[in-house]
């Protein structure tokens, strides 16, 4: 399995020429190498609703003839985008055929914000993914605060790698991450969620120093770098 970070919360995954691609938000963010264009997957996986991690779902999905993957009420708005899509719910898993998406909870907001019209559209609660594909379980935790449910998680499946925010203000910042990972029991865990902007600036290396001390693995991964997970 091929990892690409994009940046941000972007992550994609390719196993055997299939692909699908978490959160793209690259327009909108200074740091990512890659544009919208440039991807290429069959489908578009959501974990909520906020700007920074929808904001190229559309042209990515379009451009692909690729599924969009969310949550109902998120599914059902991009629907009448013209797109198409999977609604499902927290505790669900779909089959994408070479991949199988389970939908987990995860504690944070989500809703489409329409500046100009000054209004915002409920969409639905926010989510993470654990998916399996290629032999190896992939946990992309969303934007969330620390709970206590992480470690049922953990405790419930074999995770091989966990992308966990850290940027803090929005998400759970480092030291609550470092925690997350020991509930989560992840092989490999790479950080995201930091440093696109302002308020949430963090120093990556020193967090995946924070879990060696834990006696667990990190990984940082810069905008476009690309990993063999094997």
């Amino acid at each position: 399995m091929e990892i690409r970070y994009h940046g941000h919360s972007c992550v994609q995954l390719t196993v055997e020429g299939r692909s699908l691609v978490i959160d793209p938000f690259l327009r909108g963010n200074e740091l990512a190498v890659t544009k919208p264009e440039d991807i290429e997957v069959e489908y578009v996986l959501l974990t909520h609703a906020h700007t920074d991690h929808i904001l190229d779902a559309e042209p990515v999905a379009r451009s692909n003839g690729a599924t969009i993957v969310a949550i109902h009420e998120l599914a059902a708005y991009m629907s009448w985008k013209g797109l198409p899509t999977i609604g499902m719910n927290l505790g669900g898993t779909v089959d994408l055929g070479f991949a199988q998406a389970k939908m987990i909870q995860a504690f944070h907001s989500s809703g489409v914000v329409l500046d100009d019209e000054q209004k915002i559209v409920y969409a639905g609660m926010p989510a993470g993914f654990l998916i399996r594909a290629g032999g190896k379980t992939i946990l992309h935790a969303g934007d969330t605060a620390l709970f206590g449910d992480m470690k049922m998680i953990g405790d419930r499946h074999e995770i091989d790698l966990a992308f966990l925010p850290i940027g803090d203000h929005y998400t759970m910042g480092p030291d609550d991450a470092v925690q997350a990972a020991e509930w989560f029991r992840a092989k490999l865990v790479v950080p995201v969620h930091y440093n696109s902007f302002p308020p949430i600036r963090q120093d990556a290396e020193a967090f995946v120093r924070k879990l060696e001390e834990r006696g667990l693995r990190g990984r940082v991964l810069a905008p476009g770098e690309r990993m063999m997970l094997d």
